[in-house]
């Protein structure tokens, strides 16, 4: 591997102290082409990530790829939102990190994917427990595919930039098949510049809090960066 190098802003080491685990790892991410609906997932890892894996390292993924090659991007041109598409979005509350639910485009495929009685349970549920100062009874409710579901917004690459992108199906699935053809772990996680969030990983005693700690600050970053693989490795002094 040549010229390793992290995004803008981003840093490629981390040192881990605490109950996430122990000692420093460098994240190395790895740009690729723009992921299309017509590309294997298999194959983009080989091609790009594959050659780069040594022994113990494991490579992380963002859920977007793997949604896009299961053919879970919209165009925003293609949806037509309901009525009580544009009524639940009204009550919304927006995010600091991405459009979310608070689009008519997104609450339309949030209906789809997880139910009109569902998601209005959720907005019942964070309307009664906010003034308590609880977050995320919304998400609780409504589970990962209305959390991961992914808006349009200018910090996307084109054309993602006006497309709705949901969450990946059976990503636990996903990060096993990958896992079986290159030998490293796999872990799928829906990051932003906010937090993390692991979808689906190969190896289920690689902890949530592991993840979080050692992808802090966000390697792959948070637009154009066009580097959604990211392999993370332990360094041994």
């Amino acid at each position: 591997m040549q010229n390793i190098k992290p995004n803008p802003g981003r840093k490629l080491k981390v040192s881990l102290d605490g109950d996430g685990g122990e000692g420093e790892y460098l994240r190395i991410p790895i740009k690729t082409k723009l992921v299309v609906k017509e590309d294997d997932i298999l194959k983009i890892v080989k091609d790009y990530a594959a050659a780069n894996l040594k022994k113990g390292d494991i490579l992380f993924m963002s859920e977007k790829i793997v949604a896009i090659t299961q053919g879970r991007a919209f165009p925003i041109d293609e949806i037509k939102p309901s009525k009580l598409a544009n009524f639940l979005v009204k009550f919304v509350e927006k995010s600091p990190y991405g459009i979310g639910l608070g689009s008519p485009w997104t609450m339309e495929l949030a209906l789809r994917e997880v139910s009109a009685f569902r998601l209005i349970l959720g907005i019942i549920g964070a309307a009664i427990t906010k003034p308590f100062g609880i977050k995320g009874v919304f998400y609780h409710i409504c589970g990962y595919r209305a959390s991961a579901i992914d808006g349009p917004g200018s910090y996307n690459i084109e054309p993602y930039n006006r497309y709705v992108i949901l969450g990946p199906l059976n990503p636990d699935k996903v990060a096993s098949d990958i896992k079986k053809v290159i030998g490293n772990e796999v872990v799928i996680v829906d990051s932003n510049d906010f937090g993390l969030k692991v979808l689906g990983r190969s190896n289920k005693n690689i902890s949530d809090k592991f993840c979080e700690k050692v992808f802090q600050g966000n390697p792959i970053g948070q637009s154009k960066e066009q580097t959604p693989l990211c392999i993370v490795r332990k360094i041994n002094h």
